[in-house]
């Protein structure tokens, strides 16, 4: 599978958590001591800080986007720039993630940044 297509899988998996109101899902996108910048909220670090960002934002997610528009990376590191939009223009941006392949395991987000469109 391509690696766009597999950074949009982990993105399909953040979106059905959000949607459903899952911020502790939302999170376990992270690495256990992802760093998450946002233009919305101050900076959390560890998922435990970022799923309590997520408390508030899945509040209303049910139009939640997140879409990977690109995507390289080298064996187990990886970049992707995404768009998202919750909806309305206030809450659309861009995110950048820089993500990880566990070993064995699945591609996790260990810093995303967001910003406003």
């Amino acid at each position: 599978m391509p690696l766009k297509d597999e950074l949009q899988a982990l993105s399909d998996i953040y979106v059905a958590a959000y949607r459903k109101g899952d911020a502790s899902g939302c999170a376990a996108v992270f690495t256990p001591d992802g760093i998450l910048y946002s233009a919305f909220a101050p900076v959390a670090v560890g998922r435990a800080a970022i799923a309590q960002l997520h408390v508030a934002w899945t509040a209303d997610g049910m139009d939640k986007t997140l879409t990977v528009v690109e995507a390289e990376g080298v064996g187990d590191v990886a970049w992707a720039r995404a768009s998202f939009a919750e909806g309305n223009a206030t809450a659309e941006g861009h995110a950048l993630w820089a993500c990880i392949r566990v070993p064995g395991g699945p591609w996790q987000i260990k810093v995303c940044s967001l910003t406003a469109a």
